[in-house]
């Protein structure tokens, strides 16, 4: 995903960052945009033809250096709790708005490179990612438990096309809760047709036009790290507080 507003959500905007290498990555392009959701969101999805997919309670782990170089460079290194390895990495600018959107690595030697490639180090020869935190000077930042609701529904556009749009109700074991629906494309070229479903939907679920909540990590980082939640601020600025 990609931050295009100047809050951070779980990324920011930065000047210099480097898009991922898509060559390279072969991830999907996930574009998304989160929401405070209300006590009728449920109901709301359910009249709009959602199906329920699944409830979930999993544990999210987040690592970056000491100076926090992969998330100042708005990359995302996490591991979740029976799902393995992700790396979160920019992709090309395109379309500003309320949304995100990054190219998602889960294949670990990709991640691997990418991590080697952001902070300036030589590639190792083998090893997975949990083999490369010491090396690289990764180091457990948050963790926290989220229980999620998991729906999916079929949007059709302007275009007719039909798009499916998966929306994730979060409630963190610190006591927040965001919503975010999401699309995930193949190439850039898709991403403003997914994004035209992805209002059309929010708008539908009564999310505020220009309405940007933070993510998860970054409340967490704000409640319970607040010098590195400084940080960011320094890189992405506070133009708008998340």
């Amino acid at each position: 995903m990609r931050q295009t507003g100047p809050s951070i959500t779980e990324g920011g905007r930065t000047p210099d960052r480097q898009p991922c290498d898509g060559s390279m990555a072969q991830g999907l392009i996930e574009v998304e945009r989160k929401f405070v959701p209300g006590p009728g969101t449920e109901e709301r999805l359910q009249e709009l033809g959602g199906t329920l997919e699944h409830r979930v309670t999993f544990r999210d782990s987040y690592y970056d250096t000491p100076e926090l170089s992969l998330m100042r460079a708005d990359y995302w290194l996490r591991q979740r709790e029976g799902s393995g390895w992700e790396l979160k990495c920019p992709g090309a600018a395109s379309v500003s708005g309320p949304h995100t959107e990054y190219t998602e690595l889960t294949a670990e030697p990709s991640i691997v490179v990418q991590l080697c490639e952001v902070l300036g180090a030589v590639v190792p020869g083998a090893g997975g990612v949990a083999a490369v935190l010491g090396p690289l000077g990764l180091q457990l930042v948050a963790s926290f438990v989220t229980k999620r609701s998991a729906w999916k529904l079929v949007l059709s556009g302007a275009d007719g096309e039909e798009r499916l749009l998966r929306v994730d109700l979060d409630t963190a074991d610190f006591g927040y809760a965001v919503g975010e629906v999401e699309a995930l494309v193949d190439k850039e070229a898709e991403v403003p047709a997914a994004l035209e479903k992805i209002h059309h939907l929010s708008s539908l679920l009564g999310v505020l036009a220009q309405e940007k909540a933070p993510a998860k990590l970054i409340v967490y980082l704000q409640r319970f790290r607040p010098q590195d939640y400084q940080r960011l601020l320094e890189v992405y600025g506070s133009k708008k507080q998340p």
